[in-house]
């Protein structure tokens, strides 16, 4: 039986259907631990690298050519559609995305402005084009993404990365107006950026909540679901695969699974066999290896694989990946290894008649 491309394989696992293999992604698998990425960053930043069609696509594909990944996830930063909106950043190194000019009034989320996607952020959509026509022949499915309303309103509050969100939390619960009247211009935003990635050509997206783990289950309810539900309720019909992924999200895992994303992403503070039968077998999963595991000798590692999957039992609907974003330190070559070895350890056949 001939096998699958990886393209085939991607998308039918994530619309939970038979495959040959399970298929493998890892988050922050572009660039990073590869060479030739550390090698392009000498000569540009991040933003340059994400605005730059061609450099963008030479990074998307780096990690399909190196480690034969079954998805190419679009090297981005969450941050892009929130500079046509009027906000002032930058990437600095040694600490992240910084807003010079943060939200914190109703004056300044009335002025943020609601722009056409591509008006606002033409080359993510070049860009994508470009790709698509470099994974001719099934080389990998390409996957859009975007930053959770959540996550990037609490950018837009704190300016900056945080370890509690002390000033974004603070704001929504003392001011719940100005906080829903911002995530619902930041829903509009992430709704047009995702829906013009999928016309251009994105197969699958993934909606990035990273920093949600903060909130309380109720929190989540309140202030977050209906934003999430918007943007996932505007994806539907569009005939593309949804992801959502949060870290820290142990307790919020039902909640989150009812905001409509096809699949659940889950890290390693949960069992993947525990989470996946508490959001329903009717939703697929996605994870969950602890990224630190990439660190350590091949036997330890390969442990760790066999864990996720065992828990996953083969069952339709798991796509392999971390529980978070490859580290930078990482050999890459174990990330190689890992490609193999899960389609190695998964190769089945699939159910034919005659």
């Amino acid at each position: 039986m001939a096998l699958m491309t990886p393209e085939e394989r991607f998308l039918a696992a994530a619309r939970h259907q038979p495959v040959d293999r399970t298929p493998v992604w890892f988050m922050r698998q572009a660039g990073r631990c590869l060479p030739a990425y550390r090698e392009l960053r000498k000569s540009y930043d991040i933003l340059k690298l994400a605005k730059t069609p061609d450099l963008c696509a030479q990074v998307t594909l780096m990690p399909v050519d190196t480690f034969k990944v079954d998805g190419a996830v679009m090297f981005a930063d969450i941050m892009l559609p929130l500079e046509p909106m009027g906000i002032s950043l930058e990437i600095q190194p040694e600490i992240g995305p910084v807003i010079h000019n943060p939200i914190r009034s109703q004056a300044a989320v009335d002025a943020l402005r609601i722009l056409d996607a591509e008006e606002a952020t033409p080359f993510v959509f070049d860009a994508i084009r470009l790709i698509r026509r470099e994974l001719c022949g099934g080389r990998a499915a390409l996957i859009g993404f975007s930053g959770a309303p959540y996550t990037l309103a609490c950018y837009l509050i704190e300016g900056r990365p945080s370890r509690d969100y002390n000033i974004a939390k603070g704001l929504m619960y003392s001011e719940p107006e100005i906080w829903h009247s911002l995530l619902a211009k930041v829903s509009e935003v992430v709704v047009r950026y995702l829906r013009a990635q999928v016309a251009a050509g994105a197969q699958v997206i993934q909606l990035f909540d990273s920093w949600i783990g903060a909130l309380s289950p109720s929190a989540y309810e309140e202030y977050v679901l209906p934003h999430t539900k918007y943007v996932f309720d505007n994806l539907k019909g569009l005939g593309v695969p949804t992801i959502h992924f949060g870290t820290g999200t142990n307790g919020l895992l039902e909640r989150m699974t009812s905001a409509g994303g096809d699949i659940q992403s889950v890290d390693w503070r949960v069992h993947l066999d525990e989470a996946w039968q508490r959001i329903g077998y009717d939703r697929g999963i996605q994870g969950n290896l602890d990224p630190v595991l990439l660190l350590t000798p091949w036997d330890r590692l390969q442990r760790g694989v066999d864990d996720v999957l065992n828990r996953a039992n083969g069952r339709p609907g798991h796509i392999f990946n971390l529980g978070h974003g490859v580290p930078a330190e990482t050999p890459y070559q174990n990330l190689t290894k890992i490609v193999e070895y899960v389609h190695q350890a998964t190769e089945r056949g699939v159910g034919t008649s005659g």
